[in-house]
């Protein structure tokens, strides 16, 4: 089991070097060609502020801006705040002060990260992608721009690609387009949390990164 493990952070590890280097030539093409500044917003989406899912979403943002010096990234940690789901007369709670981050023209990509609860989103991410509703009218503010999805569990099949799936299947609503990262996992970041901790967790920290390299290559690629 052991080596089996070693191998297959090896190959995590790997790919996250084979990405970088193979986006470097996308980093040295939009180079001269988009002056622009773009932002990356990643918003953690647990009701545990600075914990596991919010350190993995800043690991992705990290990758994102070591790609192109235009990118900037910005985390939204959404833990401890109180944010209700849909209704027609909107509440008045602590998602008033987010929406206008959401709105500003230079967001250029988003990264989402939720923790797996009974294999499924948590609560926290179902309200505040309903509360993203002013997004798509009157106009689609998001329509074809990348999103990612980071999704942490405590277990290694703990239900993160069910987690990424709900996630981007409910972002095709607004038009984004969902991206993910490279092998060993294709639809984006999934991470094991052990006693609140993913920093051992090499092979889930490298499809991070992964998954935030893909989002910032996509937007420069659409926006040079």
């Amino acid at each position: 089991m052991k080596t089996e493990l070693n191998r297959r952070t090896f190959v995590g590890l790997t790919a996250t070097a084979a990405l970088a280097g193979s986006l470097a030539g996308a980093k040295a093409q939009t180079s001269e060609t988009s002056p622009k500044t773009l932002k990356i917003l990643g918003i953690s989406c647990s009701p545990r502020k600075g914990m596991t899912t919010a350190k993995a979403v800043q690991a992705a943002l990290d990758a994102a801006k070591e790609l192109d010096a235009r990118i900037q990234a910005e985390l939204i940690d959404l833990g401890g705040l109180s944010i209700a789901g849909w209704s027609p007369t909107p509440p008045n709670d602590d998602f008033a002060a987010i929406l206008p981050k959401l709105q500003d023209p230079a967001v250029a990509g988003i990264i989402i990260g939720s923790p797996s609860y009974f294999r499924s989103l948590s609560a926290l991410t179902k309200a505040f992608i309903e509360r993203c509703a002013p997004l798509r009218e009157p106009k689609m503010l998001l329509e074809g721009k990348p999103v990612g999805v980071i999704a942490t569990g405590g277990f290694r099949n703990g239900g993160q690609e069910l987690v990424i799936e709900q996630i981007q299947t409910a972002m095709l609503c607004f038009g984004m387009i969902p991206v993910g990262g490279r092998p060993p996992a294709f639809q984006g970041g999934t991470l094991l949390a052990t006693k609140d901790d993913i920093s051992a967790d090499e092979l889930g920290l490298g499809t991070a990164r992964n998954t935030g390299l893909r989002v910032a290559d996509v937007a420069l690629r659409l926006f040079r």
